[in-house]
């Protein structure tokens, strides 16, 4: 976008041009940041050599300090404010429920050059959609702007992208895993493939209800949306498969495993699949090939990739009837949220994209 328009002059800064115009620190806000995925942006900000954050909002706890909510910030010397009074930054991260950013996108984008969404408001790209998987959209003059967040499926689209729709976490960790088969011609949109998640209590949010509550969630394996959720949605758009999708609530407070089982029209090998997942991922800093080796990890695990931006993907071959099964393993508040988040902000503005975003992870560590 160039030029002064009714958003005013702030929302006319490509990510470069403020880039530039800050030289080495941009300014960063979260609204929402008392939820899990936004105190993790907080955190990650906090950390970040490029980024200053000088906001966070909060209705409900507003005047706190953001080590209130989040322990892990205590050392932070930042108070929640009112979403009602947003600064004008570089960078503004939208971490709020399903339809609370299309309300307010005219204001945030008043307030920074670049925002990035977190929620599902902007990932699909046609209002269509959101009346087949949401409940519509109140400002479908924006959907045309906005730039999928996950870097692996392109960067090009992130470059200079001053809006910017992070991808939903049960969505991530399944295209991570089918992605190379797809790029690589093994699977078609004409093959048959079915996707199960297990995914950890975070996905609920803080305020997730009985469902999410520790004696109601411990110890399950539960079926909570056996069909139709929403993330079909994302993997139809951005890897063109049409495909059966399962969801598991499991035991686990971080995490989203996919195991997804492909039935190829034609024959692969083991080497096929070597080469196609080699292809896709070698030079990708943040996805880690993991199938089949030594040790005790042998196939992508949550607990590997904890409070990481990195995704564990794997596969295996099924010689007897010609089924792959792939795998991935993510931590849903980072890979499929916060860090998904600073990492295509870090593309889009010209920044080191694994800047702020290096950590390794622990081992050993309990449920993650």
């Amino acid at each position: 976008m160039t030029g002064e328009d009714e958003r005013g002059e702030s929302s006319t800064r490509t990510g470069s041009e403020a880039t530039r115009e800050h030289g080495a620190t941009l300014t960063a806000s979260v609204v929402g940041a008392s939820g899990f995925a936004g105190g993790e942006l907080c955190r990650l900000l906090t950390g970040h050599p490029d980024f200053d954050l000088v906001q966070a909002t909060s209705r409900e706890y507003e005047n706190k300090t953001l080590g209130y909510v989040h322990p892990n910030l205590r050392g932070v010397d930042l108070r929640f404010s009112s979403p009602e009074e947003l600064d004008s930054v570089d960078v503004l991260f939208a971490s709020t429920p399903h339809g609370v950013s299309m309300e307010h996108i005219d204001t945030f984008r008043d307030a920074a050059g670049t925002v990035v969404d977190l929620s599902a408001d902007f990932r699909l790209n046609e209002e269509a959609a959101y009346d087949e998987w949401y409940d519509g959209h109140t400002a479908p003059e924006h959907i045309a702007d906005a730039a999928y967040a996950l870097p692996e499926l392109g960067r090009e689209k992130l470059e200079g992208a001053d809006l910017i729709a992070s991808g939903g976490c049960n969505a991530t960790a399944t295209m991570l895993a089918l992605k190379p088969l797809v790029d690589s011609g093994v699977i078609t949109p004409d093959d048959r493939v079915v996707a199960d998640l297990k995914v950890g209590s975070s996905e609920g949010g803080a305020g997730g209800g009985a469902a999410s509550s520790h004696p109601e969630r411990s110890g399950v394996v539960r079926p909570y949306a056996p069909t139709g959720h929403r993330h079909e949605a994302e993997i139809q758009q951005e890897l063109g498969l049409s495909l059966a999708f399962t969801v598991h609530a499991v035991d686990m407070t971080r995490g989203a495993a996919a195991t997804c089982h492909a039935f190829p029209a034609e024959r692969v090998t083991t080497g096929d699949l070597w080469g196609a997942y080699r292809e896709a991922y070698d030079d990708e800093p943040f996805v880690r090939l993991v199938a089949g080796g030594g040790g005790v990890y042998r196939y992508p695990e949550p607990k590997a990739v904890a409070g990481t931006n990195y995704a564990e993907v794997g596969f295996e071959l099924d010689p007897s009837n010609g089924r792959v099964v792939a795998f991935s393993a993510i931590d849903n508040v980072m890979k499929g949220a916060a860090g998904q988040a600073v990492h295509a902000a870090n593309v889009a503005l010209g920044l080191d994209e694994t800047a702020g975003l290096e950590f390794q992870g622990l081992h050993p560590v309990g449920a993650p």
